[in-house]
């Protein structure tokens, strides 16, 4: 299983981190991952492949840089610039990243063709935008960092902040925020929270990226352990294993 230490509570809004992905000279602060991850894990609740993915991202990314905007064209608004009046659902809904990554995929699964489709004419029959070729552009970004969220490629790291709150909520706040998520089961103990072995490189991933705002102190998945303070790296027994489980 996948274990997931708390250290405190911090909203997206307030991350200050760097993230960057193995491999590659892409970067991303706290927000733009956590974000991406989002994104990523709302796909991955509903059985959508890593295309969808990859689509998605371009999306955000052309619309709002991968930032929950409170302002926009007209009444635009979140990471899709999704308009209120145009029946993407309420203000507040829009600016929910998990209910606005939802309304995206709602609407390009109806697309014919969408995951063999050219990525910037999928993205504009889903956002009717002003700029149909503006998408395109973004989808190297896209798939590279897809490819880190899928596979454990995404590392993050900050300073230290001082933490409030009980342990005990702030355990299960990030349980039933990964729920929600990822669409996976998440069970507690006094300041860790283990997800289903379903979870995979996502569901670390994820942790990482959304660790900043939960204040995570650790993430630890087959065999490699994560810190905010070393990244990833190799934890002991079990590394390199097909089997998931979770680090005491």
């Amino acid at each position: 299983m996948l274990g997931v230490r708390m250290a405190g509570d911090r909203t997206p809004a307030s991350a200050t981190g760097r993230c960057s992905v193995a491999g590659s000279e892409l970067e991303l602060d706290g927000e733009q991952a956590a974000s991406a991850a989002t994104i990523a894990a709302v796909a991955r609740s509903r059985g959508l492949p890593e295309r969808a993915v990859v689509i998605a991202l371009a999306t955000a990314q052309q619309e709002s840089t991968l930032r929950n905007l409170d302002h926009g064209d007209r009444d635009s608004l979140g990471l899709f610039q999704q308009r209120p009046s145009q029946g993407w659902g309420s203000p507040e809904q829009v600016r929910d990243p998990v209910y606005a990554a939802g309304k995206f995929y709602d609407r390009l699964v109806e697309v014919p063709g969408w995951e063999t489709g050219r990525l910037t004419e999928v993205s504009q029959s889903v956002q009717r935008s002003g700029f149909p070729e503006a998408y395109q552009k973004h989808e190297p970004m896209a798939q590279t960092l897809t490819s880190a969220l899928l596979t454990g490629g995404l590392s993050c790291s900050w300073e230290p902040q001082e933490v409030g709150g009980r342990l005990s909520e702030r355990t299960s706040a990030a349980a039933g925020r990964a729920e929600r998520e990822l669409g996976v089961s998440a069970s507690e103990e006094f300041g860790a929270v283990s997800l289903d072995p379903a979870a995979g490189w996502l569901g670390a991933t994820w942790a990482v990226a959304h660790a900043e705002g939960l204040q995570v102190e650790s993430v630890a998945y087959a065999g490699r352990t994560w810190t905010p303070e070393g990244g990833w790296a190799d934890s002991g027994a079990g590394a390199g294993a097909v089997r998931l489980e979770l680090r005491a």
